[in-house]
């Protein structure tokens, strides 16, 4: 199965007076033509899919993600406002009509997709609590044979001292990594957030941070070798290689 990620492209609206509006929309525009070219079976979104989580932001969110050819799953970040996201994705009947968070599961795919909601209102940093962990747990005892790939906008460690301490309370991360370390029917954790590239072992799985796509606020890329173009990851799981992320880089 091949899965394209898209993360943090911070969009704005049309009219906003913010310079890098343009540049932005740019970025995501170019990275979704790309994403096509490549024909994945499904696109995830570790959010932070607009800037200041308005309607008109989402609007242009949607005019922008309209090409996509693959399914496309989106999990909400910090700078998304739940409430506005599910009314801009309505027509997405994989989004929770209702409640607090927008969790779901994708069953349709030769890999089982679970979005994980990491979201608080008013938090920057992630959440993890008690409900969400007993319905994690819930979710990956469902079919503990089915190889899972989970997703989620904040991720559940360090990140140098860049990002450290990313949840509001540490046990709760330390909550999240028990969880996946029970069910090792999980291949991979994809998040969000930091803009920075990583790759690392976590819960006895593999995780993957996407840096984000918009150039303006992307980090630890070399600028010099990416020259200022928007990247994605794509990520091929099979039975007999697990987990095998690639860094694309949009040229076009």
């Amino acid at each position: 199965m091949l899965i394209a990620q898209i993360s943090d492209t911070h969009i704005l609206a049309p009219d906003s007076e913010e310079s890098s509006a343009a540049l932005r929309a740019d970025c995501l525009r170019c990275a979704v033509a790309d994403v096509n070219a490549q024909r994945p079976d499904a696109v995830v979104f570790t959010g932070d899919t607009v800037q200041h989580g308005q309607p008109d932001e989402y609007a242009r969110l949607r005019e922008l993600l309209a090409p996509l050819e693959a399914p496309l799953y989106v999990v909400p970040g910090n700078r998304d406002d739940n409430d506005t996201l599910r009314a801009a994705f309505s027509d997405q009947r994989y989004l929770p009509a209702s409640g607090d968070f927008l969790h779901y599961e994708i069953d349709e795919h030769d890999v089982r997709l679970v979005a994980i909601d990491s979201t608080a209102s008013g938090e920057r940093k992630g959440r993890f609590c008690s409900e969400r962990q007993a319905r994690l747990d819930a979710v990956l005892s469902e079919q503990p044979d089915r190889p899972t790939l989970l997703f989620i906008h904040h991720p559940p460690f360090d990140v140098g001292d860049h990002f450290v301490g990313g949840y509001r309370h540490t046990g709760e991360r330390q909550a999240l990594e028990e969880i996946v370390a029970r069910h090792p029917q999980t291949v991979g954790l994809l998040c969000g957030h930091v803009h920075w590239l990583v790759e690392r072992e976590w819960a006895g799985t593999q995780a993957r941070i996407m840096p984000s796509i918009a150039v303006d606020v992307r980090r630890g890329i070399d600028e010099n070798e990416a020259q200022g173009r928007p990247i994605y990851l794509l990520h091929r799981i099979s039975a007999e290689t697990g987990l095998v992320s690639e860094t694309r880089e949009v040229r076009a």
